[in-house]
C-alpha cells in the first residue's frame, strides 16, 4: 500500500492528442514549479504525485480541476484492505454509504460488478450501515486501472481552468481596485501568463493607491508565481488636463488619461512578447465605460487586442470573485482617489471630435515611457 495524489484536469481531456500533450507537459511543469521535490508520472485524464505534496498549493493551480490523497494497491488486494481502510476513514460514525467504481481498461467484470461486491463486504463489516446512492453520508471511491486499484473518500475542489501559460502573455492594467485583479485573475483562469502593468499618473494619483496594486498583485502570486507589477511613471495627464481646461473640454480628461493608458499597455506589450492588454472595465459602470467611450478608448490601442472579462458583469459578480480569489480585501483597502476626474465626466464621447483634439494638443507628441 503507498499513498499518491491523484490529479484530475477536464477541458485538457477534450483536445487533440497533440494539443493534450503538450498542456499536459505544461500543468505537470507548472505543478513542479511550486513543488519541485515531487515526483509526477501522468496517464490519459489523471496525473499522479509522490512525496512531499501540499494540497494548498494544489488548488491553486490552473487545469487542476479537483485532487484526492489515495492509498494505491493492487486489484487483488482490495478485499483485503478495504475494511482496514474504511475503519481508519470513519465510515463506522455514518448511517448509509455508497461505493463508486470506475475502472479504466479491459476487465472481466463491470464496474456495477465490482461496487456490488465491496458494497456488499462492507455491510457484512459494518452491519448497521445502509446503502444511499443518492446521498450517502459517505462515500468511498474506487479507481481501477488494469491491475492497479486506487482508494480515495475525499475529492478537494481546485482552481479548474487551462494551464498558466497554454494560451500566451498578456499585460494586465492594474489600478488596485475591484475589478482590475479579477479581470487579469479571469484571463490567467484561461491559460494566459499576466504582465500587471501599473500606470502612475504623477501628481493625480499619490503612493497609497501604488501601495494597493502592489499589494492585490502580491494577492495574485498564489495563482501564478513570482508574478510582479511593473509601474510606469508618466507626467502626461498633467499637461494634457491643462491644455482641455484651456479648450473648455475638461470632460473629455477621462478619455485622454485612458486612451494614453492603453498606448503605454500597448508599447509595454509590443517591448515583452505579449499578446494583448487585459483589463477591468465593465459596460456602463463608470462614466469612461460607456459604449460610445468604449469605442474611443479601444481606437487608442488599436495594435493589439483589448480584452474585457468583465464587460457584462454588474459590480456584484466581481466582488464575489475578488472574495473567492482573495483580492477582495486589499482591493477595498484605504487609498486616495484620482484627482483628475472632472466634475461632469463625459459619456458619450465621438471619436473624431477626441482625433482633432489630440492632433490640436500639444500634449499628444509627448513621447511614451516605455
Amino acid at each position: 500500500m503507498k499513498n499518491q495524489w491523484l490529479v484530475r484536469y477536464s477541458e485538457i481531456f477534450l483536445k487533440s492528442d497533440p494539443v493534450r500533450r503538450q498542456w499536459e507537459n505544461t500543468l505537470i511543469a507548472n505543478i513542479r514549479e511550486v513543488m519541485p521535490e515531487i515526483h509526477v508520472r501522468n496517464e490519459r485524464g489523471r496525473i499522479w504525485l509522490d512525496g512531499d505534496v501540499k494540497p494548498g498549493l494544489l488548488k491553486n493551480i490552473f487545469g487542476i480541476v479537483s485532487f484526492s490523497e489515495v492509498e494505491h494497491i493492487r486489484l487483488d488486494e482490495i478485499g483485503t484492505h478495504l475494511p482496514g481502510y474504511c475503519h481508519r476513514h470513519g465510515i463506522g460514525t455514518a448511517k448509509t454509504f455508497a461505493i463508486r467504481v470506475k475502472r479504466v481498461g479491459k476487465h472481466p467484470f463491470s464496474s456495477n460488478d465490482k461496487a456490488i461486491e465491496y458494497g456488499n463486504l462492507l455491510r457484512n463489516e459494518f452491519p448497521h450501515l445502509k446503502v444511499n446512492l443518492a446521498h450517502p453520508d459517505k462515500e468511498i471511491h474506487i479507481e481501477i486501472r488494469a491491475n492497479e486499484a486506487y482508494l480515495y473518500d475525499t475529492v478537494i475542489k481546485a482552481v479548474g481552468g487551462l494551464p498558466l501559460g497554454v494560451e500566451g502573455t498578456l499585460v494586465a492594467l492594474v489600478s488596485g481596485g475591484i475589478d482590475s485583479p479579477v479581470a487579469a485573475w479571469m484571463m490567467m483562469k484561461r491559460g494566459c501568463r499576466i504582465l500587471p502593468l501599473y500606470v502612475a499618473l504623477d501628481t493625480f494619483l499619490d503612493e497609497t493607491t501604488l501601495a494597493r496594486a502592489e499589494r492585490v498583485v502580491r494577492e495574485l502570486e498564489r495563482y501564478q508565481p513570482g508574478i510582479a507589477l511593473t509601474v510606469i511613471r508618466d507626467s502626461y495627464l498633467a499637461e494634457a488636463k491643462q491644455e482641455l481646461v484651456k479648450l473648455h473640454q475638461e470632460k473629455y480628461t477621462c478619455i485622454f488619461c485612458k486612451r494614453r493608458m492603453y498606448r503605454v499597455a500597448t508599447a509595454f506589450a509590443q517591448a515583452h512578447g505579449a499578446q494583448g492588454i487585459v483589463t477591468g472595465e465593465s459596460l456602463g459602470q463608470v462614466a469612461s465605460q460607456t459604449l460610445d467611450n468604449l469605442v474611443v478608448l479601444t481606437d487608442a490601442a488599436s495594435e493589439i487586442p483589448i480584452h474585457r472579462p468583465l464587460i457584462g458583469f454588474d459590480k456584484e459578480d466581481a466582488i464575489r470573485i475578488a472574495r473567492e480569489i482573495g483580492t477582495f480585501t486589499e482591493s477595498i483597502s484605504s487609498a486616495s482617489g484620482c484627482k483628475a476626474v472632472p466634475n461632469g465626466p463625459s459619456t458619450k464621447a465621438k471619436l473624431k471630435t477626441i482625433r482633432e483634439l489630440e492632433a490640436e494638443m500639444t500634449a499628444t507628441d509627448m513621447p511614451l515611457p516605455v
